[in-house]
């Protein structure tokens, strides 16, 4: 294939635009904020997870105090019955005393131990409830960052696409001034080759693969015409030549 030099240089130019789109194309898929983000939202999780469990085991324990108040609130409307009817005399028969002043002592034990088992159910139920008022600040103050993490790579990708969007003007406004058929073998060869279809040889050097050409390829370059389009015989890539190149 032959091409005028000129638009082969031009090629040089079109491959710097070709990496620096796909160098874009990298940091945006590789912020590091984006990773930062996705291990933020997995804790998130976590903490809404952690923050149900809690809520369910505090109602249990709220449910386990209300039952242990309601038994020593039975037991002392039982007591301040009993203790009524002692004081005020009706009964006169002293075995029925006797037994109901055995009952009044029976009842202010038991009284004590379900007034043991209602302070040890409160304090289990503080216990879940500060547990519950943790997690919920925790999980609040994670979306909070979640969200201004968020409103970073926004940004961030807003400022990528501007310089895609200028990248690619400036590729839209290069291409028409390159022979179509170069253009579709450096196409055909940027896709073959990881993005890169042309490569500047610099002092026998080929840039794509940076293999050193050896004397007799160097030699057969220099007969070479200028718009003949050569490859390098190890990347296959466009090798693009210039007065610079060392040839």
């Amino acid at each position: 294939m032959k091409a005028d030099a000129a638009a082969q240089q031009l090629l040089l130019d079109l491959q710097k635009l070709d990496t620096k789109a796909a160098q874009l194309d990298h940091r945006e898929s590789t912020l590091p904020q984006k990773q930062t983000l996705a291990d933020l939202k997995v804790r998130i999780q976590r903490l809404h997870d952690e923050h149900v469990a809690a809520v369910v085991i505090a109602r249990d324990l709220e449910r386990d105090q209300a039952r242990a108040e309601s038994d020593v609130e039975q037991v002392r409307e039982r007591s301040t019955k009993d203790q009524q009817l002692l004081d005020s005399g009706a009964i006169s028969d002293p075995k029925q005393l006797v037994n109901l002043q055995h009952e009044l002592q029976s009842l202010a034990r038991r009284q004590g131990e379900l007034e043991d088992v209602e302070l040890e159910a409160m304090e289990r139920v503080e216990g879940a409830q500060a547990a519950v008022r943790q997690l919920a600040g925790q999980h609040a103050e994670a979306v909070v960052e979640g969200e201004a993490i968020e409103a970073e790579i926004a940004a961030l990708v807003l400022e990528i696409n501007a310089e895609r969007h200028n990248t690619i003007a400036d590729r839209n406004e290069l291409k028409p001034r390159i022979p179509a058929d170069l253009i579709a073998l450096y196409e055909k060869i940027r896709i073959d080759g990881g993005g890169v279809g042309a490569a500047h040889l610099h002092r026998g050097q080929c840039q794509g693969c940076r293999l050193q050409l050896p004397p007799n390829e160097i030699e057969a370059l220099r007969a070479t015409p200028e718009d003949e389009v050569v490859r390098c015989e190890e990347c296959r890539r466009i090798l693009v030549r210039n007065a610079e190149s060392g040839l």
